[in-house]
């Protein structure tokens, strides 16, 4: 009786929450729109950072952000994609939606103290990293708003279902239940979206990817277990710099979900910031690797 009672006051909840506003967009609180850059980043442009599938603002690149303020720049962060029912699981919904929250977020940094004169970065982990790519094409007027994207394990061509869908790999300390609750009840069209042959996948990929004006580098690992074969995150464009982390720290073992969390990507997306993402860095076992 209790399970029956359970389902019964989650399809409730479901229910309540189809018949509301579907897209769902959570700033993060300590986002400061007059920001300026301290002396150690000066001149630097301001960042937005994007979170990958079922993560939120403060799960999954958010250490890497507080890692960048620590740096001295200017950071902005949101949880997008989250149904209005289910606010703790983003990225969930059609890339196309979750595009339009993010162009609107992109547009508001852009329009803020922090923006003045300036473009905007754009970082990204795994969905976090289509969508980097994505809004510039595809959401009016954003593409000249931004300067630099870095994109780490974008699914770029798409990846397997059964491999994307793994919610012990992508969710880090997020419960897998409440992910797999939120799939059960309400979906995952950002599932469908980014796997081989989706919707968003086809329409990046029709057509050039990287819009005038915007310079790109992606960061890719040979172990990742969810974007395969990993070098299907690449661009063959013009102004794109495609990089294993394994090239400059041949020994490093990260996957996918960790790339968000491994200092020697962090070191890479810092030489990337300073204009030479292919210098050599601190890799993550403390040993520098030239």
């Amino acid at each position: 009786m209790a399970s029956l009672r359970l389902a019964a006051s989650w399809a409730l909840l479901f229910l309540w929450a189809s018949s509301s506003v579907l897209a769902f967009s959570v700033p993060n609180p300590s986002n400061n729109f007059t920001c300026q850059p301290t002396q150690s980043a000066s001149g630097s442009d301001p960042i937005v950072l994007l979170h990958g599938l079922g993560a939120t603002y403060y799960e999954d690149i958010n250490e890497l952000e507080s890692w960048l303020k620590g740096k001295g720049f200017c950071t902005f962060s949101l949880t997008y994609g989250a149904n209005q029912g289910f606010p703790n699981v983003g990225g969930i919904i059609h890339i196309a939606d979750s595009a339009l929250e993010i162009g609107a977020f992109i547009q508001q940094v852009s329009g803020s103290a922090a923006g003045a004169g300036k473009k905007v970065t754009l970082i990204g982990h795994s969905e976090g990293g289509f969508q980097a790519l994505y809004v510039p094409k595809f959401v009016n007027g954003i593409s000249s708003l931004v300067g630099m994207i870095i994109s780490m394990a974008p699914p770029t061509h798409g990846t397997s279902l059964s491999g994307f869908l793994r919610p012990d790999l992508l969710l880090g300390s997020l419960a897998v239940t409440l992910f797999d609750t939120v799939v059960e009840l309400v979906g995952c069209q950002a599932c469908s979206d980014l796997v081989d042959g989706g919707q968003a996948v086809g329409a990046l990929d029709n057509g050039p990817i990287v819009q005038p004006g915007n310079t790109v580098t992606i960061i890719a690992s040979t172990h990742d277990e969810l974007v395969t074969p990993p070098d299907t995150s690449f661009i063959h464009e013009p102004d794109v710099t495609n990089l294993f982390i394994q090239t400059l720290c041949p020994h490093d073992p990260v996957g996918h979900i960790g790339e968000a969390y491994d200092q020697g990507v962090w070191n890479i997306i810092l030489n990337a910031l300073n204009g030479n993402p292919t210098a050599p860095v601190q890799c993550s076992q403390g040993i520098p690797y030239k």
